[in-house]
């Protein structure tokens, strides 16, 4: 999918809603009735990959957990596939609105090939078809799962992703603990599933740059509060401005596109 330009006036908001599969509007969540991020505005299309960028404690994780419906909405609205999302977790995801949480979700006493059985679900995908998607996987169906090095986990926590067939996919800190080459490996497979399979991807990311090379769209969180939105295209080409929005030396949230 092409770089898609922001159109909004106000940054902190977003309410170009055409087209858009997974859509906050002026979201405020948190934990205990502390908010964790206020007034999180944010649409994401088909096909589209938001990059969702921040320092430790800003609020990324949180918006994931919102949109999947573990957290609930303090105050605004979250909406995927023209219903909205509430506290039931299970019945969201079979909608198709599927989270790979930063712990991977697998089971490390298990080979590869029983945690993708174990994930697979009726009118889903077949393993073949994961296997597809990542080769290394079938050469190692056999194998623990506790024995896999981090980049194969994550292949493993992604294929299982897969294998439901999402329409709105949330990926926390897919580069956790890997080493580059494999995060060099794994985004760029992102970008290809996104685009075949026309999946809305939520993508937090820890490495700036990789994230916005493949990414559509990008906001910056700080404090839980929008400090940065735009284009990746654009955000790229302002690298500054994106690390003064991460350290939160902006100032006044700010706008690219």
């Amino acid at each position: 999918m092409s770089d898609m330009s922001d159109t909004t006036t106000d940054p902190t908001t977003d309410t170009t809603t055409g087209g858009a599969v997974l859509t906050f509007d002026q979201v405020t969540v948190g934990h205990g009735g502390v908010p964790a991020v206020r007034d999180f505005s944010a649409n994401v299309a088909p096909g589209e990959i938001l990059a969702l960028l921040g320092p430790n404690g800003a609020g990324k994780t949180t918006t994931l957990l919102a949109a999947v419906g573990a957290l609930p909405v303090m105050s605004g609205a979250i909406t995927a596939l023209g219903a909205s999302i509430d506290g039931r977790v299970e019945r969201n995801a079979r909608r198709g609105v599927t989270l790979v949480p930063d712990n991977r979700g697998l089971f490390h006493r298990l080979s590869v090939t029983d945690n993708l059985r174990l994930a697979k679900r009726k009118g889903g995908g077949s393993i073949d078809s994961v296997y597809e998607n990542f080769p290394k996987l079938r050469s190692l169906r056999g194998r623990r799962c506790g024995n896999l090095s981090g980049g194969e986990q994550q292949m493993l926590a992604l294929a299982k992703a897969l294998l439901t067939k999402p329409s709105v996919l949330l990926i926390d800190e897919l580069s956790l603990g890997l080493s580059p080459i494999a995060v060099q490996d794994l985004l760029p497979r992102l970008r290809a599933i996104a685009d075949d399979q026309k999946m809305a991807v939520i993508l937090v990311e820890q490495h700036i740059d990789l994230a916005l090379g493949i990414a559509d769209s990008a906001i910056v969180l700080h404090h839980g509060r929008v400090a940065l939105r735009g284009s990746a295209r654009e955000l790229r080409e302002r690298r500054d401005t994106v690390e003064a929005a991460y350290f939160g030396r902006l100032g006044e949230p700010d706008n690219v596109g």
